[in-house]
């Protein structure tokens, strides 16, 4: 990057409020690795943005899980959980999975009920309701499900704070597994065994698994038993590999970082996902459109949404049952009914977000570094994308509360978060249920759920208020948006693109280049779909861009773009190939913007 492009980048205004950023880089780190491998210097620039050095290239480009993948019993009470899974196994015991009606809950589920049938072995799985039952395990249905004859039920993707519910499960004599990847507290629930690479015993190397790849290191700790113990004599072995389409989903669509050991399963994941073996899996690309070979891209936006789709509108195992099947036309079945709840969830969506948006506005003079709203009527399926909305459109972290009127006449809210790089929610969520001002929550450092009463509500607001704020005075006033670098239209190639495309998979810890399009001309814009704008860039070099803004007619960049017809932009987005009628050329997903003479 030239040091004139350098300097635009740290001081262009744009108009999102948002300071352009050159992503730090060492210059002769990139510079080797442009040289060493042969490629153009701006993609030695992205590598090195990435702290990816000369020696850990290899790895980087190619990330290989025999050589990622932890040895199981390094976890705690993995041995244990192990041998108990086993056991249920080879006695034929009652099985059942109880997960979550998130897509990480999902693909866990699907990942374990595949390997039970690949060895022989039943396996239910209850998802819970959403409205009804709420997130995790809870007594009554632990306690139906051991009077059904149920000896042993794994939890995915739940369970290291359902204190109650799993005291419950032990007073009858109901074994239960956790698996689970959520933040933990020094006490844990009673149960046969916990894993969960985020317990306070653990290193923390681990920290960033999602519940999908807890349950495969599980599955392949279990899979050993049952190869020593000779259960593969009269059947074949089941390859745990041809699951990992399920792993990559699943962590993708949790936004763990991809890096180390995600990193693997995903990119390994995303080619077993392009062989379509998963019926469920290719019958919900046939769905959604997707024809090309699958990426990171295709798993966060496209599938996963739809698996998710069920479990926010009252059909909580459609997305467990459709990645488990392996009957084609159920599949189908399944796929166009996630499809049609798809489409419910986006109108509810839009719904409950136009009216967050009104309240938020409502309280303008009410500054605090959280975004907090509350709504009676809201969705409870939806919170969860509204607060991404919302964090995304203001910067800040986000708590969405659906409220509703009990029988008893009390108020309970239910409640999702989303937070952003540096703020850790799931801990301030943690410490609020401590100190009595939740009736239930948990979450991670990006995301959280809880359950409030509502004359709480005020109480919890300002505590979570206070401590998103110490978090937050630590990080810059002005939010910032990071460029891997500054091109002109014409540099925006389908070769270059291709080769950006080798650095995958992008995700958290490995944020899909952005880069800053200079001195582009809008020659023609429109409005397409309900509120996305399009257009089309020429730059001073000739060259021609497909452009197109997201979510945008209402907003400043939207209008501008609308508007601005002849006027030179600066444009910050991320290049992606665009494929149509057979032809494949270049489109900017445009983020932000600034006026060309701001430069």
């Amino acid at each position: 990057m030239t040091d004139a492009a350098a300097a635009f980048l740290n001081v262009a205004q744009s108009l999102s409020g948002k300071r352009w950023q050159a992503r730090p880089c060492e210059e002769r780190q990139a510079l080797a690795l442009s040289q060493a491998r042969g490629l153009p210097e701006i993609i030695g620039r992205v590598l090195a943005a990435r702290g990816v050095t000369e020696e850990a290239c290899d790895s980087f480009l190619n990330p290989r899980l025999k050589t990622l993948l932890p040895e199981p019993s390094r976890f705690r009470d993995m041995d244990v959980a192990a041998e108990r899974i086993a056991r249920a196994i080879r006695d034929g015991e009652s099985v059942t999975v109880f997960g979550d009606y998130d897509v990480d809950g999902a693909t866990s589920a699907a990942v374990l009920r595949r390997f039970f049938h690949a060895v022989g072995a039943e396996l239910r799985v209850y998802v819970p309701d959403r409205v009804k039952e709420g997130y995790g395990p809870n007594a009554p249905a632990l306690l139906r499900l051991k009077a059904e004859g149920v000896g042993l039920v794994v939890t995915v993707d739940c369970g290291v704070s359902a204190f109650a519910a799993l005291e419950a499960a032990a007073d009858v004599g109901l074994d239960v597994v956790v698996l689970d990847h959520h933040a933990a507290e020094p006490r844990l629930p009673p149960a046969v065994a916990l894993v969960n690479p985020n317990r306070l015993d653990e290193d923390g190397a681990y920290r960033t698994l999602c519940a999908a790849g807890v349950t495969f290191i599980t599955v392949v700790a279990v899979n050993r038993l049952l190869r020593q113990g000779g259960h593969y004599q009269d059947r074949p072995e089941p390859n745990l590999m041809d699951w990992l389409d399920l792993v990559a989903l699943g962590t993708v669509c949790d936004v763990v970082p991809l890096t180390g050991l995600n990193r693997a399963l995903v990119a390994q994941g995303l080619k077993v996902m392009a062989r379509r073996g998963n019926p469920g899996l290719a019958a919900l690309a046939d769905v959604a459109g997707v024809k090309e070979t699958p990426d990171a891209y295709h798993a966060g936006f496209v599938l996963g949404p739809r698996v998710n789709a069920g479990g926010r509108v009252g059909a909580s195992d459609l997305g467990a049952r459709l990645l488990s099947t392996d009957d084609p036309i159920e599949a189908m079945e399944l796929a166009q009914k996630l499809e049609l709840h798809n489409a419910e969830r986006r109108a509810v969506e839009a719904a409950v977000l136009e009216n967050a948006l009104e309240r938020v506005a409502a309280e303008a003079g009410r500054e605090t570094d959280l975004v907090f709203v509350a709504g009676e009527g809201w969705h409870p399926g939806v919170i969860g994308i509204v607060a991404a909305r919302l964090k995304e459109r203001y910067s800040r972290p986000a708590c969405v509360v659906a409220l509703e009127e009990q029988p008893d006449g009390t108020v309970i809210g239910k409640a999702s978060g989303r937070s952003v790089r540096g703020v850790d929610l799931g801990a301030a969520v943690i410490a609020a249920r401590q100190d009595g001002l939740l009736i239930g929550g948990g979450g991670h450092r990006m995301a959280a759920g809880f359950t409030v009463a509502g004359d709480k509500l005020d109480a919890l607001r300002a505590f979570l208020a206070a401590r998103v704020a110490e978090q937050m005075a630590a990080m810059p006033l002005v939010p910032t948006l990071e460029l891997d670098g500054a091109l002109s239209v014409g540099a925006a190639t389908t070769a270059l693109v291709n080769t950006l495309n080798t650095l995958g998979p992008y995700g958290t810890g490995n944020a899909e280049p952005r880069f800053a399009i200079t001195d582009a001309r809008v020659v023609r814009a429109d409005v397409v779909g309900a509120n996305h704008v399009r257009c089309i860039l020429q730059g001073n070099d000739g060259g021609r861009l497909k452009a197109i803004a997201f979510r945008a007619l209402d907003s400043d960049l939207g209008q501008a773009l609308l508007t601005g017809k002849g006027t030179p932009f600066h444009l910050a987005g991320i290049l992606r190939i665009d494929r149509w009628n057979g032809a494949e050329g270049v489109q900017l997903l445009i983020d932000d913007a600034a006026p060309a003479r701001s430069a």
